[in-house]
């Protein structure tokens, strides 16, 4: 979507509004939907099937979609609605990447029956074979400066072993595909988004950085308060955000203009 203006909102339902992009136009979707009625958006729902389609049809061949999700518990069951979601992204033609969880700092809902819930899922869906991976390397090794131990080998498809040269071990490895970090909440603490479910900044932003490339275009189906939108503009990103709510996209508008651009986030 050459020539046009970003960022780009589009006020409606997102499997209406999704319909004005071009095929295998966007490089990374990254999206928190509204999932299992845990949160009241004004009344609105979601259609998953027909915007999932939308979905698959505007990603581009090597892009990704980070799909942040979770399942409520009712009649003390889980749902399980993100596992569903995700196979039906699968019978589409996505690939499941990886499965990811955001661990939270916190609770919001102490359990007198089971262990305190602190985590999402994110599934890592991909169109083919990701076309960019930028991998954080922010985990600190405990044995930075030691050689690797022992004799390194690979097992190769014939069962025989192919030995390794010994390395010494780096100050910093890549990150595990577990992301532990404050929520929206904490992360504002006494600021006030007039948002009832907003992901906090720093898993938007990691995330863009690991699967897009600056002056990408990224889309956020349901950009609510609009974290992805100033996200990207920290990073140097193209971003469109559909939402149903026009006050949630006036909000958005307005964070990502006060947002300030800083060098060496990274």
């Amino acid at each position: 979507m050459s020539g046009l203006k970003y960022p780009m909102f589009l006020l409606g339902d997102s499997k209406d509004t999704l319909k004005s992009i071009f095929d295998s136009s966007i490089d990374l979707i990254l999206t928190s939907p509204p999932y299992d009625n845990l949160r009241d958006y004004k009344g609105f729902d979601f259609s998953f099937e027909e915007i999932a389609k939308e979905l698959f049809r505007v990603l581009k061949m090597g892009g990704v979609m980070v799909w942040i999700v979770g399942d409520s518990t009712i009649d003390g069951s889980e749902s399980l609605n993100s596992f569903k979601q995700a196979l039906y992204f699968k019978e589409l033609g996505f690939k499941i990447h990886d499965t990811m969880i955001y661990q939270k700092n916190n609770f919001s809902n102490p359990s007198k029956t089971r262990y305190h819930q602190i985590f999402e899922y994110m599934f890592i869906l991909s169109k083919g074979r990701p076309k960019t991976f930028n991998p954080l390397m922010d985990r600190k090794n405990v044995y930075a400066g030691y050689t690797t131990l022992g004799e390194n080998t690979t097992r190769k498809r014939d069962g025989n072993f192919t030995k390794q040269k010994k390395r010494v071990i780096e100050e910093f490895g890549m990150r595990y595909n577990i992301w532990k970090g404050n929520t929206s909440g904490q992360e504002n603490m006494c600021k006030s988004i007039k948002h009832p479910a907003t992901f906090p900044l720093w898993l938007a932003r990691d995330h863009i950085y690991s699967w897009s490339n600056e002056n990408d275009l990224v889309l956020d189906p349901f950009c609510g308060s609009g974290t992805t939108g100033v996200a990207c503009k920290e990073l140097n990103r193209n971003f469109i955000g559909c939402d149903i709510e026009s006050s949630y996209i006036e909000l958005a508008q307005e964070r990502i203009k006060n947002t300030r651009v800083e060098n060496g986030l990274f």
